[in-house]
């Protein structure tokens, strides 16, 4: 993809997901959760300059860098994100005002991390992000997953064939 086009995913999943994370959404640990994730490590290694090739070393430091501040935030924001059992048996999750630091510091690390690169003359390419913000989302859907299976009595609504049954009111005869 061409710089601009990097540019302009990256503001749009970041911008989605920042959105998303505030407002109140149904847990769904199917499948679904790992799709932007794994689409956007696909993209990220697809791209073929994420390594420079003048300055290996640094680069590949960089990019281990990117990848632990990625997982770090994803593990903040997952631990940071408040979930609840509604009575139905669904589980619904909500960002807080600790989502918003982590989200602060990543940001700001990433920033830094990019900085030192520009200092030391590596070419950066945006598929680091990409793939970053990949381990983000999938390190934080990970522990969402198994944080709702431990806050999902046992027995509880949820399961594959009851998904989206919902029971009716009991209702007291007039």
């Amino acid at each position: 993809m061409s710089g601009l086009l990097d540019a302009l995913a990256v503001t749009a999943v970041v911008g989605l997901v920042i959105t998303r994370q505030f407002r109140a959404s149904r847990i769904d640990t199917g499948r679904r959760r790992w799709v932007l994730p794994l689409a956007l490590a696909v993209v990220a290694l697809r791209e073929p300059g994420m390594i420079d090739a003048h300055h290996q070393t640094a680069a590949v430091l960089l990019l281990a860098a990117e990848m632990i501040v990625g997982l770090v935030t994803g593990v903040g924001w997952a631990w940071t994100t408040r979930i609840w059992v509604e009575a139905d048996g669904g589980v619904w999750s909500r960002g807080t005002r600790a989502s918003v630091a982590v989200w602060g510091v990543g940001i700001a690390l990433r920033v830094g991390l990019y900085g030192v690169g520009a200092a030391l003359g590596v070419r950066q390419d945006s598929s680091a992000l990409l793939l970053a913000l990949a381990a983000t989302l999938l390190v934080r859907s990970g522990i969402l997953a198994w944080r709702v299976q431990a806050a999902r009595p046992s027995g509880a609504p949820g399961a594959a064939y009851r998904d989206a049954v919902t029971r009716p009111a009991w209702k007291e005869p007039a």
